[in-house]
């Protein structure tokens, strides 16, 4: 596995007093919908036989979001969902508006897997002891596993406590990262709302090239300065590929 981090030390948060709580085209491979498959192997009727751990995610999906729309089959809608936003940052996203615009669906579609996912966080509160701790950034590319493989560049916010726990890690925007869609105020935004003191930004390059980009530089720069003014360290921002990492070069 290519890990070309350039960071090796762990991060540290400081103290602060300013803190207030496509490429070329693939051959296509024919997809099988919902009605191509036999009656004991839809969703449903594998979760009323044999139980909810027999189906895979894309499947409870497809039985939380019951049928499709026009255009696409319930079960073709749950697979590219699962596929195009990861696991992580589906089970995250609480915006129904950012959902339905980030993956074309539905607004109604969006809300039905937002309050499943809501209903989820209320019911399995994780105690201290098992929250992830992000020291390095290596930390970053285990925890953010479900980026490696995405088809769709994603910028992820990880935000953390004193301790550098995880309390909370969301989207922040998908598409190519640019001073046109990444502004300070979505990356800062959680870190109030949920009360953290620093941030891990990170996002992958489809093309599996690991090299941040000028962009990546130097929106990465603006955001660590924007923090220093309101007292959220940026520890770092790593780039993700399905090989390996690199951590971006910032003065922090």
């Amino acid at each position: 596995m290519q890990q070309t981090s350039i960071k090796t030390n762990s991060y540290v948060i400081k103290d602060t007093d300013l803190f207030m709580s496509s490429s070329s085209e693939k051959s296509r491979v024919y997809d099988l919908r919902l009605r191509d498959l036999p009656i004991e192997e839809k969703p449903r009727e594998k979760l009323l036989s044999h139980g909810p751990s027999t189906l895979s995610l894309a499947e409870l999906v497809a039985v939380v979001l019951n049928v499709g729309t026009k255009t696409e089959d319930v079960l073709s809608m749950s697979r590219r969902i699962v596929k195009e936003y990861g696991l992580s940052a589906l089970s995250s996203q609480v915006e129904p508006q950012s959902l339905s615009e980030d993956l074309n669906i539905p607004i109604g579609k969006a809300c039905q897997i937002i309050a499943c996912s809501e209903i989820g966080r209320r019911l399995y509160k994780k105690n201290d002891i098992g929250l992830a701790v992000i020291r390095t950034a290596k930390d970053t590319y285990e925890y953010l596993r479900d980026m490696h493989s995405l088809p769709k560049e994603q910028l992820r916010g990880v935000y953390l406590d004193t301790h550098n726990r995880v309390i909370h890690d969301e989207v922040i925007s998908i598409g190519t990262i640019n001073t046109n869609i990444v502004h300070p105020r979505e990356v800062f935004r959680p870190a109030l709302e949920y009360g953290a003191v620093a941030v891990v930004l990170a996002h992958n390059h489809p093309s599996g090239i690991v090299i941040p980009s000028t962009a990546d530089i130097e929106i990465t720069k603006q955001l660590v300065q924007a923090g220093k003014i309101i007292g959220i360290h940026v520890l770092d921002h790593v780039v993700i590929t399905r090989d390996g990492f690199q951590s971006i070069e910032v003065d922090y």
